[in-house]
């Protein structure tokens, strides 16, 4: 595929420090071996900030290889206040249970609040199919207070074809809802006029980023969770992986407030690589992969997977890495 136009090539040996700080007593959330559902892994979280609390919803799979999502909650951010002992999301529809050899379940939530819904994207597998993006909701005053009653999801991808890391932003532009979706190997975006997605309609748009040609992101990219609003732009974190080492590392760009359908900076380096020794020792070694993160009083928590076993965070003031995306290291 030829390369997009907001790919600038990258030179390789440009190298810097890495712009997040990893939380000191990572991992925040393991698997526990007497919960069935949740004995083999605990990782990639969607996350939300409601009423000064952070809100993690995680992946978890147990012996039977099929993925539902736990709950945890942080204050500040970073220490686990609450964790429950059963999950909040099962499998529900035929499109997400296990009709294969294949990993099944609902995979990798992200949450975006929009008046008082919460919106979550996953991804929905049944161990035969190319996996499919479903949307569910619940009400804000349901999910804050435990009630976890979610409504039927609804598949809002084409079939047939690999699609994952969906979100939809806050935010509406020219009246419309803008969601963030993944054909490989590219980020794509969709403008919708509602979010119904009734009469088999499905998500289309066109590519926003792709892979950069001599970068560490050279094989594919997907986005984190949704885009942050801050005063310069909307903050896009994403996941890239490079064909020399298929090593999954964290990137950084800057999207226009008013139009965010246009790239206006993008980090050359990663801002997270997958040194830690939880990063590597897992399902999947050297794996890094976000669903969500929050601004909390000026500072960016990133929530993710490691090694597709355990939960992370890493940490960074959100003027630095946008000082740093300004100047375009």
């Amino acid at each position: 595929m030829a390369e997009l136009k907001h790919n600038p090539t990258v030179n390789p040996q440009q190298k810097k420090a890495e712009l997040l700080v990893r939380f000191d007593k990572n991992p925040i959330i393991s698997p526990i071996k007497t919960h069935s559902w949740e004995s083999k892994y605990t990782f990639n979280a969607g996350a939300i900030l409601i009423d000064n609390k952070i809100h993690i919803v995680y992946r978890a799979m147990g012996d039977d290889e099929t993925s539902v999502f736990g709950y945890a909650e942080s204050h500040n951010g970073v220490n686990i206040e609450e964790r429950l002992d059963s999950p909040i999301y099962l499998t529900r529809e035929q499109f997400e249970r296990k009709t294969g050899e294949g990993f099944s379940g609902c995979e990798d939530p992200r949450l975006t609040l929009i008046d008082n819904t919460i919106y979550m994207c996953y991804t929905a597998c049944d161990g035969a199919n190319p996996p499919r993006i479903a949307l569910t909701t619940i009400a804000k005053n349901d999910f804050v207070n435990k009630r976890f009653n979610w409504n039927r999801p609804k598949l809002i991808s084409a079939p047939g074809m690999d699609n994952k890391d969906s979100c939809i932003v806050s935010e509406k532009f020219n009246n419309k809802y803008l969601i963030f979706h993944r054909l490989p190997p590219c980020i794509w975006i969709d403008l919708v006029t509602d979010l119904d997605f009734d009469d088999n309609h499905y998500l289309g748009g066109h590519p926003l980023m792709g892979p950069r040609v001599n970068s560490w992101d050279n094989l594919k990219i997907g986005l984190n969770g949704p885009p942050e609003r801050t005063t310069d732009g909307w903050l896009l974190l994403y996941h890239g992986v490079a064909k020399e080492d298929m090593k999954y590392r964290m990137g950084a760009a800057l999207l226009d407030l008013n139009n965010p359908l246009k790239v206006v900076a993008w980090l050359h380096n990663p801002i997270l690589e997958p040194n830690a020794w939880y990063e590597n020792e897992g399902y999947r070694t050297g794996t890094i992969f976000s669903c969500g993160q929050v601004i909390k009083d000026g500072i960016l928590f990133v929530y993710y997977g490691a090694a597709d076993k355990y939960l992370a965070v890493a940490t960074c003031p959100v003027a630095d890495i946008l000082e740093a995306l300004k100047k375009g290291k």
